[in-house]
């Protein structure tokens, strides 16, 4: 089995123009070891939903408007009573500290700069309490269901006491995807990237990704889940990972207070649908009972319009994140996520929207073909 590496790191005067969000991949490939790209830029199995995610947004057209009438865009909304400065945040992504010494506490630093929110991976590789130090904007911390339910719950509680806001449990994931690349590159964590916020026990393994999971986590958990997460730690409960109307009507009698539209950045069930197809079925099973979240795809401002407009309150990125951290640190996630926030800003004058909240799917050309007409969403 192979150990990554340590990544290198350019100072910010060394970075050529980063004009889109493709360009931070680019850098980052030069900047990290081969096995540790192919963790994080990987999928499951063939990868078909990985390619998935992003190919749905190149089916969707938008209808401009003639003479807007719109001087500038504010990108603000308002997500669980909280104001964000645009509907974008970070994906939980394990071990930031291999795309960056920093880690999490670049990452935090560069969303709260920005008023952005962010989602702390349970296999974060800084305590939650430090990264609460270090951030400015909303933090949520996201959960995996442990066979050992007294891990979950404690991580739930240390999230309260240190100011998150909320949580978000992982739903698709009772054990990780097969991912080929890792399984070639024989992939193994460096031993000097731990998961912080694990003790000795839930933590053994951790080292291999695909194996920890089938050791750790709760096969047998179900939407009981929710309500013992919400009375322990007092924080409402997001479920991310629901891709069907069924599991959305599921996860709104159980309590939820949003959820996350996701299949886990392709990483889990190869050939599930890509996150934006499903994306009018969940909202429409829904009914305004929740705001509705979508991850998975997500690399341009006019895609975020794209999400709205099929009903999605925010997004949120995951692998563009580590890809910034690795070209230039906190500086680099700054600068990835204000072009997604300038973009997004362009994109609403263009198409005739001051706020988000105007948002809908008149923006969209329908589609022909064998998906939803989005025009009746």
């Amino acid at each position: 089995m192979t150990i990554a590496s340590v990544p290198r790191h350019r100072s910010g005067s060394d970075v050529s123009p980063l004009l889109t969000l493709a360009d931070f991949a680019q850098h980052a490939r030069g900047e990290l070891p081969s096995d540790v790209w192919d963790f994080i830029a990987g999928g499951a199995g063939r990868e078909r939903t990985l390619v998935a995610n992003e190919a749905a947004f190149e089916t969707v057209r938008l209808r401009p408007r003639a003479l807007p009438g719109v001087e500038e865009a504010d990108t603000s909304v308002r997500v669980l009573g909280t104001r964000w400065d645009a509907p974008v945040g970070i994906a939980p992504v394990a071990y930031h500290e291999l795309a960056h010494p920093d880690g999490e506490l670049a990452t935090a630093r560069a969303a709260g700069s920005l008023g952005l929110p962010l989602v702390v991976s349970t296999f974060a590789s800084r305590r939650l309490e430090e990264v609460a130090a270090a951030a400015a904007a909303p933090l949520w911390l996201q959960l995996y269901c442990f066979r050992d339910e007294a891990t979950t719950l404690d991580l739930a509680r240390r999230a309260a006491a240190s100011g998150y806001q909320a949580l978000v449990l992982t739903t698709d994931t009772p054990f990780t995807g097969r991912r080929l690349r890792d399984l070639r590159n024989g992939f193994r964590i460096p031993d000097h990237i731990t998961p912080a916020n694990l003790g000795a026990t839930a933590a053994v393994g951790a080292a291999a990704p695909g194996a920890h999971s089938r050791l750790l986590f709760d096969r047998c958990a179900d939407w009981s889940t929710v309500a013992r997460l919400r009375a322990e730690s007092g924080l409402p409960v997001l479920a991310k990972g629901v891709l069907t109307a069924c599991d959305a009507e599921a996860a709104v009698d159980a309590g939820v207070a949003g959820i996350v539209v996701s299949n886990h950045g392709g990483r889990q069930l190869d050939g599930a649908p890509a996150t934006l197809e499903v994306l009018p079925e969940v909202v429409a099973a829904v009914r305004g009972r929740c705001p509705v979240l979508l991850d998975g795809g997500i690399r341009t401002g006019a895609d975020i319009l794209v999400a709205l407009a099929l009903g999605a309150r925010a997004v949120f990125v995951g692998r563009p994140a580590l890809y910034a951290l690795a070209v230039d640190g906190e500086s680099g996630v700054h600068r990835m996520l204000a072009l997604l926030t300038e973009e997004l800003a362009e994109t609403m004058v263009l198409t005739g929207h001051a706020t988000p909240d105007t948002v809908g799917p008149d923006v969209l050309l329908p589609p022909r073909g064998p998906y939803p007409d989005w025009s009746q969403g």
